[in-house]
């Protein structure tokens, strides 16, 4: 090809602004707004056959707006039509729906139970060896056929309950907690197989089975974990029983209400709910036929409205029959949980489950629970704690929502038993903490009344302590409270004990002292915890001091001169955690310290424990770790200041650089702190793309206080460090090819240029033809065309270098418009400039001649077209016939990006119409468009 020579137009960019900008409409209250809310227009639909064919009324709508989905639908939505074609799916909703309306009366501030049963199961663990009857099947559950008569089937299934009871059962012995753990999740599965095979006896005969272990306390440490996952089983039964008798209530036309009530059951749903109900009944052994009747509770509400109402004060009659308490007790909460679920507005059978729960609570302390401790060789401060679970979820179902005279009542009648600490325990467990609160002296004076002997006083204090985290007691009282308190804290011997107390009791020294009262506690807790390293075996208790500390005194100030802070941090000396902790205490300074400081203790105490975060990276460190830890060292290095005292600024940056080096991020954030660290510290750092921005944001804050020479130094450097950009970069793991971050670069360095001045001893435009010399000689990609979208970025900054006036200025600084003054010589030496970039474009586009390679050449010969368009003088008959080439070489062999150029040349013909631009119009005619064949 020929080489073009280039003439850039002259731009007046004022005017060119002010033509881009959109044009102010005036607009009137009540008009349409993109933003404005759109009605929801309701299409009422008419059921669809089977066949699929749709029928719909028209919809009315409150709004005039339109709804492109009704629109396109006639009026009908896409989901109503959906809707409209799946009625299980309708049903499924309705039934959530319901589920959703009928436990809405208890709130989200009830616990559930399910946020329970995870601590019980970590808590009450056994190494001792269990044991597990599991069901064998009978070949009786097949007999009888489809001509059977119902009272065969009935005599049949009868028969097979009777030979589940007789022995068709194996034993397994010696099993571990886990195995034990895996046999029931396999019971629980083979319920919901047999379930769904409709072998509807043998998943009653799984429940029966795993009711009966409930009465074993063999290994009585584990029993509360075993009734966990013991009523997860009877959970699994009681939904399946009761959405199977609800699926018959369900017919092709009706839906059962949500409200329902008895009337609305079809006689057959009514029938098979008697059914199972008359089989529950017939279970012989007490305990199993409790539990699975109150499983299946709810479906009673098939039956009669009264039915659950009449079944409860039954159920907790029954309860009375179970001779062993711990036994008792839990089948009381299975009751409660059950009751809540169901009918929490029957509060009067719960509380009547509560009161007998208090007259029979002696028998804990009878003569058959101490022998049977004593065979178990179970001491009672280790059994009385199996109640807590259950009693404490049986005082929080009674004492939801509950007036005060109830818990009054309640309170009272604990009272008379003597003030039992494991019932005490229980109340300030399960009562409003408000109420605990108010009553905080007279809670204390019962604690000091109980017998140590079962329930130790420290539990009940930790009790006490958490309840006053959540509420307040009364001023005048609080720091009587904590002195009484601490009284017994202070004197625990077992490390473990006393840690867990003072935890709790940490928060509410914060919460209502000062810095005085908060270093006695943490001196008291470096006391008991230092002696034989008994910090190592607590350092989650310990861990959650710090965070209660620091999430009370958010001036660092103060924190810091708590004398027993840092020396409480050295008890952290498991590496991973002091680490946790450090991250806990930058989080909270970045989050909460407003003002930049200057104060020394801060700067000294911080500085510590961000070369603790420091320190602890090596080379197994994760980026996403040393990210954090970065983020947080920079979090503070930003809240520094001191002012215009340059030189203690420049000391505390010195010391950081120091202490930092292995945190690149962090060195990058000391380089735009500190000048002075640009030269020097710039070339440590390993990623090479951080190196380019470095130097050239440096250059740009050199310009920005008139530095030339530096400037002139730093964009130098990154011109030379171009050549060393490897092929393939490391991107958060993954290896990812450099020329498109290198162009992006470049493009950024470009617009800085155009306001560099020349140096007077380097003659014209010297930086910019460095940098092309430099992408001249680096190895591109063969199959990549970033080299001359750069040449083609070039060719911009060339054009915007060769106006009267240039498009931006840094204030104090003369750029080339300035220095040269439109002269001719520089012009002429901008204009070489630019036909050597143009001469490399065009080769490119010449290469690019390869049926592989095309389409390639359509897309760049139009972007170079545009360039032309915008930055060149097409008044120039050279330049405008080489416009004119490149679109029809953009056209050539068809692929032609159509739509883009029926635009450009709209563009065109538009811009012909402004003044000095007639010129356009004779080329907009010399543009066709071609179709494609």
């Amino acid at each position: 090809m020929a080489v073009f020579p280039w003439h850039s137009r002259s731009r007046n960019y004022k005017a060119e602004f002010a033509s881009c900008r959109l044009e102010a409409v005036p607009l009137e209250f009540g008009d349409y707004h993109p933003l404005k809310p759109i009605t929801v227009t309701e299409s009422k639909t008419k059921k669809v056959s089977r066949k699929g064919s749709t029928s719909s009324t028209s919809s009315s709508s409150s709004s005039s707006m339109v709804d492109p989905l009704s629109s396109v639908l006639d009026g009908t939505d896409p989901l109503s039509m959906f809707a409209a074609t799946a009625e299980p799916a309708a049903t499924d909703s309705s039934r959530k729906r319901r589920d959703r309306d009928e436990n809405s009366i208890v709130g989200s501030d009830f616990e559930p139970w399910a946020s329970k049963r995870g601590e019980i199961l970590a808590r009450y663990t056994t190494t001792e060896k269990l044991s597990i009857n599991l069901f064998m099947g009978s070949e009786k559950g097949k007999a009888g056929t489809a001509t059977s008569a119902m009272s065969e089937k009935v005599r049949t299934r009868l028969e097979e309950l009777d030979d589940f009871e007789e022995g068709s059962q194996k034993e397994l012995l010696n099993l571990t907690q886990q195995d034990y753990v895996n046999r029931i999740e396999e019971l629980n599965q083979s319920l919901k197989d047999a379930w769904a095979s409709d072998q509807k006896v043998k998943a009653l005969k799984i429940v029966i089975q795993c009711s009966k272990l409930l009465s074993d306390t063999s290994v009585i440490q584990f029993y509360p974990s075993k009734f966990v996952l013991i009523t997860d089983i009877l959970d699994t039964f009681g939904k399946l029983v009761y959405e199977r008798i609800f699926s018959m209530c369900v017919d092709n036309r009706s839906v059962l209400p949500d409200h329902f009530s008895p009337e609305n059951v079809n006689d057959t749903a009514k029938e098979t709910c008697l059914n199972w109900f008359f089989k529950i009944a017939s279970i012989r052994e007490l305990i199993p036929r409790f539990y699975v009747e109150a499983s299946i509770l709810k479906c009673n509400k098939f039956l009669s409205k009264m039915g659950i109402s009449e079944c409860l004060p039954r159920l907790t009659c029954m309860i009375r029959g179970i001779g062993d308490p711990l036994v008792s007790v839990y089948a009381r909460a299975y009751l409660c949980r059950v009751g809540m679920e169901v009918a929490p507005h029957l509060k009067e059978s719960l509380n009547k489950n509560f009161f007998d729960f208090l007259l029979t609570f002696k028998q804990i302390h009878g003569d058959t629970v101490q022998n049977q401790l004593v065979v178990q060789g179970v001491e009672l401060p280790s059994y009385l704690p199996l109640y807590s679970p259950a009693m404490d979820w049986i005082f929080q179902c009674i004492s939801y929502h509950a007036p005060e005279a109830l818990l009054t009542e309640m309170m009272e009648r604990c009272k008379k038993l003597g003030n039992n600490a494991l019932l005490l325990n229980s109340v300030m467990s399960a009562f409003r903490a408000e109420f605990i609160a108010t009553r905080s002296m007279d809670f204390i004076g019962m604690i000091k009344e109980c017998d140590e002997s079962g329930f130790p006083k420290h539990l009940l204090f930790r009790s006490l302590g958490l309840n006053l985290a959540l509420a307040d007691p009364p001023e005048g009282d609080r720091l009587q409270i904590l002195n009484e308190a601490w009284k017994v804290i202070t004197k625990l011997k077992n490390p473990q004990d006393y840690i867990n107390c003072a935890e709790v009791w940490v928060e509410y020294t914060c919460k209502h002292f000062t810095k005085r009262e908060v270093n006695t506690v943490l001196a008291d807790v470096i006391k008991h915890m230092t002696p034989d390293r008994a910090f190592e075996d607590s350092y989650p208790q310990l861990q959650s001091i710090i965070k209660k500390v620091i999430a009370h005194f958010h001036d660092f100030s103060v924190l810091f001169s708590v004398e027993k802070f840092l020396p409480f941090l050295d008890m952290f000396q498991k590496e991973s955690v002091r680490v946790e902790v450090c991250k806990c205490i930058m989080e909270v300074f970045i989050k909460h310290q407003q003002e930049p400081t200057k104060d020394p203790v801060i700067l000294n105490a911080l500085l510590h424990v961000c070369k603790t975060m420091h320190d602890s990276v090596n080379a197994l460190t994760l980026e996403d770790e040393k990210r954090m830890l970065a983020y947080l060292i920079n979090g503070f290095i930003k809240m520094v200041s001191f002012g215009r005292d340059f030189e203690q600024q420049l000391s505390f940056y010195v010391e950081a650089r120091s202490m930092f080096c292995n945190l690149e991020p962090v060195l990058v954030q000391l380089i735009h702190a500190c000048v002075a660290y640009c030269f020097i510290t710039i070339p440590s750092l390993v990623s090479i793309f951080t190196r380019l921005n470095l130097y050239l944001h440096s250059g740009q804050v050199a310009l920005a206080n008139q530095c030339l020479s530096q400037a002139d130094a730093f964009f130098k450097a990154a011109i030379s460090l171009i050549p060393e950009v490897p092929k393939m970069i490391n991107i958060d793991g993954k290896m990812r090819p450099s020329e498109s971050f290198l162009l992006e670069f470049l493009c950024n360095f470009f617009s800085t240029l155009l306001i560099v001045p020349d140096h007077p001893e380097h003659g014209v435009l010297f930086l910019v033809r460095e940098l092309l010399n430099v992408i001249q000689d680096y190895t591109w990609e063969d199959n990549g065309d970033d080299k001359i979208r750069i040449y083609t970025c070039v060719l911009h900054l060339l054009s915007a270098m060769s106006q009267e006036t240039y498009l931006y200025h840094i204030d104090k600084v003369d750029s080339n418009d300035s220095l040269y003054g439109g002269d001719s010589k520089f012009l002429a030496e901008n204009n070489k400039l630019c036909e050597t970039v143009m001469a490399q474009i065009l080769e490119h586009l010449k290469t690019l001649a390869k049926d592989e390679a095309l389409k390639r050449q359509s897309s760049l010969g139009l972007s170079f077209f545009n360039s032309i368009l915008a930055h060149g003088d097409l008044r120039n008959n050279r330049l405008n016939q080489l416009s004119v080439n490149l679109w029809h070489l953009a056209q050539r062999h068809g692929c032609a990006d159509t739509r883009t150029m029926v635009k450009t040349l709209e563009y065109i013909k538009r811009r012909s119409k402004q003044p000095d631009m007639g010129h356009l119009t004779e080329l907009a005619l010399r543009l066709p468009l071609q179709t494609r064949t």
